[in-house]
């Protein structure tokens, strides 16, 4: 199982489902099951943005990021539609989560926006982002 699958299942058990989940942490679970499947994993989707217009470097430094540039970005990517499916929310809502969670896994997955080492950090990733949701 990898850190991405280990993620999606912690969400998913934590969460509970049903009314009282957390809405972030449901789409950090998604975002993670969407990672695995697009070409180029987290990196991917980072080109993806930057290509969008998006300034990866500064949402995984900490700069806020707005839903707006998180449609933006992720735009054509079909990354807001596959954790939309995963998740049962609306786009609007995930676009909204994303603009809290995306930033935060590209903080702990790459060293000032720029793609760490596969293995960097990889193995409290899925508890350290699922914490700070629920």
């Amino acid at each position: 199982m990898g850190i991405l699958d280990s993620i999606e299942s912690m969400a998913a058990g934590r969460m509970g489902g049903g009314e009282g989940a957390n809405p972030n942490a449901q789409v950090a679970g998604g975002l993670m099951g969407a990672l695995e499947e697009h070409p180029g994993g987290l990196g991917g989707l980072m080109q993806h943005m930057q290509n969008n217009g998006v300034d990866t470097q500064a949402a995984a430094t900490g700069q806020p990021t707005s839903p707006d540039q998180m449609g933006q970005g992720l735009q054509g990517s079909g990354i807001i539609e596959k954790v939309a499916q995963r998740t049962g929310m609306s786009p609007e809502m995930v676009k909204i989560g994303l603009a809290t969670v995306l930033p935060m896994v590209m903080a702990h997955m790459t060293q000032g926006g720029t793609q760490a080492a596969p293995n960097s950090g990889a193995g409290s990733m899925a508890s350290e982002i699922l914490g700070k949701f629920l």
